[in-house]
This record gives structure tokens, sequence and C-alpha cells, in this order.
């Protein structure tokens, strides 16, 4: 069954590249809505933008989504992530700016506000996309693919110069509220020479070492280092199951990231519904629908940070 939250949830934060304070509710919404951000900023106009692939901008920083007046809201692939693995299909997003709140940098936060306000079935099946065969796509060197599987599972590697990051991988089979206790609280990570970069041209003014990993070389910078180990490689698994979420259900499949990112992701939803044959609409059976993130989440295993 479909589920939409069972009560509003706010939260408040700053826009990671503005820097600007924001305020964001999630709302219940009934069956087969989807999710909906809407610009309560917006006065004039169409202020409606709905959280699927095709309203992507192709950007490298984070996912931004555009509705055809040219309204946008970024940064969504964190509140995506939660709710896709807080099992929660239905939601309207009132938000107060075109940033979502950075909050800490990772998804735990709006996992927990989800999760303490609780999650109301419907009385709809869930809609999901079952991946029929194979579907890649490569840029510069990284690498996105889909292929058959009864269940998402992401499969994740990074190589990055910086010795405290390395090279890295993992996979995860996403059931059994895997997203929640595995994933949620690894934070967005970058390196000090690309924040000095990005700020001098007007990005991550509201980046901090309180809302992500900063390295420079071997060196961690952010007070307490990584909450894991790989912690890079689990954030990038992080942003991959909010950025499949704008798929418009769940994905059942197997999702292969080789130092894959937002635009890149984006791109493989784009060629995998242009490609014929190569994923079908499901109606999920309860044998299914048990397979699927957010399923089995136990709330003593929602990660507590400070």
């Amino acid at each position: 069954m479909q589920n939409t939250l069972r009560t509003s949830v706010t939260f408040k934060g700053v826009g990671l590249h503005s820097g600007a304070p924001v305020t964001m509710t999630l709302k219940p919404a009934a069956a087969g809505n989807g999710i909906w951000f809407k610009r309560t900023d917006i006065e004039l106009g169409d202020a409606m933008i709905p959280a699927i692939y095709d309203m992507a901008e192709q950007t490298p920083l984070c996912t931004r989504l555009v509705n055809g007046a040219g309204v946008s809201v970024s940064t969504v692939e964190h509140i995506m992530a939660a709710l896709a693995g807080c099992g929660v299909h239905n939601a309207l997003i009132e938000i107060d700016g075109p940033e979502v709140p950075i909050l800490d940098g990772s998804s735990v936060e709006f996992v927990r506000g989800i999760m303490a306000r609780g999650v109301q079935p419907q009385s709809a099946p869930v809609l999901a996309y079952e991946i029929l065969k194979p579907v890649t796509v490569e840029r510069d060197g990284a690498r996105a693919t889909l292929v058959p599987e009864d269940r998402l599972i992401i499969e994740f590697e990074i190589d990055f110069a910086d010795a405290a990051i390395g090279r890295q991988s993992k996979t995860l089979d996403m059931r059994n509220g895997t997203f929640a206790r595995e994933l949620s609280d690894s934070r967005t990570f970058c390196r000090q020479a690309d924040v000095e970069a990005m700020q001098s041209n007007g990005l991550a003014l509201g980046g901090t070492l309180d809302n992500a990993v900063v390295v420079d070389g071997e060196e961690v910078l952010s007070p307490g280092g990584f909450r894991h180990a790989d912690e890079a490689v689990r954030h990038k698994m992080l942003d991959a199951l909010g950025d499949l979420a704008l798929a418009g259900g769940p994905i059942l499949g197997r999702y292969i990231g080789e130092k894959a990112g937002h635009s890149l992701t984006n791109a493989l939803l784009r060629k995998l519904f242009a490609t014929p044959g190569a994923v079908r609409p499901v109606l999920c059976d309860p044998e299914t629908a048990a397979r699927l993130p957010g399923k089995g989440l136990i709330w003593n295993e929602i990660p507590q940070v400070a």
C-alpha cells in the first residue's frame, strides 16, 4: 500500500549555496498524488514543482527541479532520499525559498522528523518500476547502470585523489530499513580547494564544517572526522537513492554507480524511460511491497547524531 505522512513536519535551516534561511514543511497528500514541491514565496504564476526526473536540470553539484514557468527548487536529493527510505510515496513539500535546507548535510534529521510523526498507510497499491534489461550511461570516466533485480540494490564505487577519501566501494540491499540504518547520517563531502573555488564564485555560501565533511589531502577538517570510515561512498549512495526517487515510484533493479553523480543518474533515468522494453510499471503485491525501501524500518535503528 502507498503511504503518506501522518501529520505535517517542519524543518528550518539554510540553503547550502545561498546561505539564506529557509523553512520547509512536509504535509500529507492523497494516494496517487506523488511528491510535489510548492514555493510559498512565489505569489504570481505556477509555484508547483513535481518531483519527477524530467523536471531536473543537468547540474553537477545538486539536483535542481524546474517547472514550466521557470520556478525551481534545488538540493532536493537529501529529502527525496529520506522520503524514499521511509516509504513515503505521497507528500506536499511547502518551501519558502529556492533551496532545501542543508541541515547537517545528510538525511538523518529528515528521517527522524518523518518517523517521529509517523507514516500513514493509504488504500492504493504502490506503483513501482521494474527494470527489464540493462541500461547504461557514461560520461568523462564515470558510469551509471541499471540492471534487472527483484528489489532495489545500490552498488557504488568512488576514487578520489585525496588520501582522506581514496578508493571506496559498497553494495547494499535497500530492504528492511537499510537506508535509515546505514546511509541516512552520511554527510555530503568536498575538498577544501573546491570549497574556496565555489565560494569565490558565489556558491556554497551556506557551507560550513558542520554541514559537510571537508577534506584536504590526508586531513579531515570537519570536527569529529568521519561518522563512518566509508562515509563518502555512503553519501554517494544516499544521493543515488534520492535521485532515483525522481522516477516517480520505487525502482526494482540494481543501480551501479562508478564515480557517478547527480546529472549522470538523471541521464540514466531519462535513457531508461526512453528505451523501449527497458522498464515496465508494476502494481506491487504484498510480497513485492515487502521488498521496498522503508519496509522494516525500526525507530531505534535510526542513527542519533549531535
